[in-house]
């Protein structure tokens, strides 16, 4: 990565640390990007896959150039190839839109770019990346003893100011664009809140399966409320039916139905509850207070 600051490699009145800090944030953006999109495409991952993709960058070692405007990611080939190759399609990808929309007017080459990898999440990496600057460029090189992929010729890919104002536009829609999805969760209640003794009441789940989002909130009827608080009450998981939602990072179930709890053997239950003691999300308020922000 580098960064085409004003002024030089610190920028005016800038410090050289600030400097190197943003482009440090920006790259890991952009390599998570990546990563997600090897989990799954879309055009907006939103909570999903967010653990598995950061566990994929634990052995990326990350440097930075001499002169502060620039940085280099050391990407081990097996098993980070497949994110060195995302990263570098996904990239182009994202240029060719950008060109596509600004020769055009038509935004449609970014639906396309999203079989490639492109994603809300990396146009935000990307804007991170050139606010602020005279341009930016990102390349990637590989490897001589394990060759060049195919489709994945060198030379780096620019962006500039000018770009700027597509690629927020192409995250919007993105974000705007990405459907609610059904699920059928398994969880464990964490958290449970209503405004009243009686009545519906909106519960915290650390998922178990059936969603790739650690945690969701789910707003339930008074019987099924009840459900869930006697389910935490003898040790068991719940499962509910109904739809994530695109809109705040898939974190939200709507429309739940058929709550019931998950019997498991003595063994699992013991599990479980060791799990939930651990479990930062949890804790003594479980029945009261309101729901944490989401992760």
């Amino acid at each position: 990565w580098w960064r085409d600051v004003p002024g030089g490699p610190a920028g005016p009145g800038a410090a050289p640390w600030t400097v190197q800090e943003r482009l440090r944030s920006a790259a890991r953006q952009t390599l998570l990007a990546a990563a997600l999109a090897t989990r799954a495409r879309a055009g907006y991952h939103g909570a999903r896959h967010r653990r598995s993709a950061a566990a994929a960058l634990e052995h990326v070692l990350v440097g930075s150039a001499t002169d502060g405007g620039g940085l280099t990611a050391f990407v081990p080939v097996a098993p980070g190839r497949p994110l060195a190759v995302r990263l570098h399609q996904s990239l182009y990808a994202v240029r060719e839109a950008v060109d596509y929309r600004r020769a055009t007017g038509s935004m449609d080459a970014f639906d396309g770019a999203v079989r490639a990898g492109a994603s809300r999440e990396l146009t935000e990496a990307l804007v991170a990346l050139v606010r602020g600057t005279e341009g930016a460029r990102i390349a990637v090189d590989w490897a001589p003893a394990a060759g060049v992929p195919a489709d994945c010729a060198a030379g780096a890919v620019e962006f500039s100011p000018g770009d700027l104002p597509v690629l927020r536009e192409a995250g919007a829609r993105y974000l705007r664009a990405e459907p609610s999805v059904p699920a059928r969760i398994t969880g464990a209640v964490v958290r449970m809140r209503r405004p009243q003794p009686h009545g519906e009441g909106t519960v915290r789940l650390r998922v178990i399966s059936g969603a790739e989002v650690p945690y969701i909130r789910v707003a339930l009827d008074e019987e099924d409320y009840r459900t869930a608080g006697h389910a935490h009450l003898v040790g068991l998981p719940v499962r509910v039916l109904g739809r994530l939602e695109s809109r705040g990072g898939f974190r939200r179930l709507t429309g739940a139905c058929e709550v019931a709890p998950v019997p498991v053997d003595d063994e699992e239950r013991d599990r479980l509850m060791k799990w939930l003691r651990e479990d930062p999300g949890g804790g003594p308020d479980l029945f009261g207070g309101t729901c944490p922000a989401e992760d």
